[in-house]
């Protein structure tokens, strides 16, 4: 892409973006719950989408607004007046709970549940993800991909996060979902000036990289999803994106 290229392109991004925060303040102005702006968000966001995404919002109401900005600061050292980013990778998951239920309501409040010490002592912040894909296939919108999801520490503040139902060995992840996984990172790739698609266990890969913003050497959890395999399978059909490899681990 040429000099005049990549102009037109951080124009077009800068504009989407310049949207997303203008009518986040409308809503602010009018007192609406952001959580009713993401809804409306998403909507919109998936007509463009020639395969269906089911938008259904979790709240991001003006706490978990609060904690996603503190989070954005404490951990990464980024001072921001809304909580968004600019899309530069996709990480792929499981969540390791059979139903979708389940997974949603995993991810539904603003803040961590008492189960989860291991990550509560650096944000009270609860985790979340932009898609959730169930079992059958069927891809879930949990949040606008513009706003920021506790879902990968050290890369939250450029990376779209895609929950799969399952992972368990009753539940592993389903030929439906492979398939819905590939079809959505085509899609992104063509909304967002995407350069990594990575599994969640690959995370570590990134410290010491330009990407890489964690504060704290000691904050780190161990990772096996959504496995090599489902992994190696999303990248063989996608490599015509061209997207960058993953860096070696340090």
């Amino acid at each position: 892409m040429g000099y005049t290229g990549k102009n037109n392109l951080l124009r077009r991004r800068k504009k989407k973006l310049n949207k997303v925060l203008t009518m986040h303040q409308k809503a602010r102005n009018k007192s609406l719950p952001f959580y009713i702006l993401i809804s409306f968000l998403t909507i919109v966001y998936s007509c463009s989408s020639s395969k269906k995404i089911v938008d259904k919002a979790i709240m991001f109401n003006d706490e978990r607004e609060k904690l996603t900005l503190e989070y954005l600061s404490d951990r990464y050292g980024l001072e921001q007046a809304e909580p968004t980013i600019i899309p530069r990778m996709i990480v792929l998951h499981w969540t390791a709970i059979p139903t979708f239920e389940g997974s949603f309501d995993a991810f539904e409040r603003p803040k961590l549940p008492v189960w989860r010490p291991d990550i509560k002592n650096m944000s009270p912040l609860n985790v979340s993800s932009h898609f959730l894909i169930d079992q059958d296939g069927t891809i879930y919108r949990l949040m606008p991909e513009t706003m920021m999801g506790r879902h990968v520490i050290g890369l939250n503040h450029c990376a779209i996060g895609v929950e799969n139902v399952g992972g368990t060995e009753d539940t592993p992840l389903t030929e439906e979902q492979l398939k819905s996984n590939i079809w959505l990172v085509k899609y992104l790739a063509k909304k967002y000036d995407i350069e990594y698609v990575i599994g969640h266990y690959e995370y570590t890969n990134f410290e010491g990289h330009e990407l890489w913003l964690e504060k704290d050497d000691g904050y780190r959890t161990k990772k096996t999803d959504p496995g090599e395999k489902f992994m190696g399978d999303v990248r063989k059909a996608t490599k015509n994106l061209n997207f960058k490899q993953v860096p070696l681990k340090q």
